[in-house]
Formats: C-alpha cells, sequence, structure tokens
C-alpha cells in the first residue's frame, strides 16, 4: 500500500523545511510521498500560494500538516485531494481572525520572547529564546541548528484576516504541546476545541518534530491510516 496517501509538512515561523527531518525519514520509510516545501514567510496570501505550488506535485489522497503559525497556512489551502488536517502546536484562526489575534489571546508565559520588527521590517526570534521558549528541550546541537536556520516572518502574514479555515470541513488531529512556551497549552486547547480536533496531548515543547518525534510520527501516522481506510472518503 506504499505511495497511496502523501503527506505535506508546514513549518512555522522561525524554522524551516529541515525542523521535520526526524519525521520526513521514518514516513518515507513507511512507503509514503513526503515534500516539506518552504515557506517565504513575507506574507500570508505568498506562503499559501508556496503550499499550493507544493500541492501540485502530490497525488491525492493528501493529509496536511501545519506547525505553529503554518496551522493558519494550511487552513487556506483547498482541494479534494486534501483529506486530513494535522496540527502540531499551531496556530488556527477562525475565519475573519488574524494569526496575530490567535497568538496573542490570554497572558504568554513569562519566558515568551517579546518580539518586534527590525529595521528591515522582519520579524526574528531573538537567540536566547530558542532555549527559554521555542526548544527548551532541544539539545545544544539541535539548538545551534535551530537558531543557525531561522527564517524570519513578516507581520504581513500575521495582521491580515484568513477566509473559512479548511478545518470547518475536513477532519482534523491536534498534537496539543503541554509543555510550549511559545503558544501556551490553554490557548491551544481554545483552538483545538473550537475546531472539533481529534487531541492528542503530550509533555512536550514548542517544536516537538525536533525534541519527540515519536509523538508527532504517532498523530501523522494516525490520520494517515484514517485516510488510507477511507474512514473519511
Amino acid at each position: 500500500m506504499a505511495n497511496d496517501v502523501s503527506v505535506m509538512l508546514a513549518h512555522g515561523a522561525w524554522a524551516d523545511g529541515s525542523s521535520w527531518s526526524k519525521i520526513i525519514g521514518p514516513l518515507a520509510a513507511d512507503g509514503i510521498k513526503v515534500v516539506a516545501p518552504p515557506l517565504p514567510l513575507t506574507s500570508f496570501r505568498e506562503d499559501v500560494a508556496a503550499l499550493d505550488r507544493s500541492l501540485e506535485r502530490l497525488s491525492a489522497p493528501v493529509v496536511l500538516a501545519g506547525h505553529a503559525y503554518a496551522g493558519a497556512v494550511i487552513g487556506a489551502l483547498r482541494g479534494d485531494k486534501l483529506k486530513a488536517l494535522v496540527y502540531i502546536a499551531a496556530l488556527a484562526p477562525d475565519e475573519g481572525e488574524t494569526v496575530a489575534q490567535v497568538f496573542t489571546r490570554g497572558e504568554p508565559h513569562p519566558l515568551a520572547p517579546k518580539l518586534a520588527p527590525d529595521d528591515h521590517g522582519l520579524i526574528y526570534l531573538p537567540d536566547p529564546a530558542f532555549p527559554a521558549a521555542f526548544a527548551p528541550n532541544a539539545t545544544t546541537q539541535e539548538l545551534a541548528v535551530l537558531a543557525a536556520v531561522q527564517r524570519p516572518i513578516s507581520p504581513a502574514c500575521i495582521t491580515v484576516p484568513v477566509p473559512r479555515p479548511l478545518w470547518k470541513d475536513r477532519p482534523t488531529w491536534y498534537l496539543l504541546a503541554q509543555q510550549d512556551r511559545m503558544i501556551v497549552s490553554d490557548k491551544q486547547r481554545f483552538m483545538a476545541e473550537r475546531m472539533a480536533a481529534r487531541v492528542r496531548a503530550h509533555q512536550v515543547d514548542h517544536i516537538p518534530s525536533v525534541t519527540a518525534p515519536s509523538a508527532v510520527l504517532d498523530v501523522l501516522r494516525e490520520a494517515i491510516t484514517a485516510v488510507r481506510n477511507g474512514q473519511f472518503a
């Protein structure tokens, strides 16, 4: 049954496709076609377009996963080949909301970084924030890579209202990161329950694809199996 389901993995802000490296290998070993396209992080519209172009390369059915900011982006995609969505500690704005609105909902974690655009209008994650909030469970080597490859995000990605999200029309899974210091767990639970997602809570930090890949693989494989078995045809 290899190659009967494809998977697209969308990275969040301050990351790139390498953040999925521990996920891509095992899924590929399962015989699954996987792509992890780069998001330009220059505007919400351009990020959606980037995923649309990659989606054209995949055969149906497709399981679409997004981490953090990319949860908003995957919700803006359309197409009959998209059969299930998987949110990994991800933001899920509803129709008319902005990413910034859901990101700033409620009280932040005490160690969450203060964020602001630089002289070029781009928001970088300060280096101390990687061990403090972004990936506190990562090894020293993993932290070095995360900081080195980070992609800054433009305010144009997070300040525009999103369209009707696809999670209203597709089965959805949500990996709730209970140790997340970037998007606190209460905020994640609010979004997951609003989506009526199948919630899988774990004691993991903000980027479990790096620090707890088995938890991410479990939820992805659950969605893949459901699609493969035709539960959501």
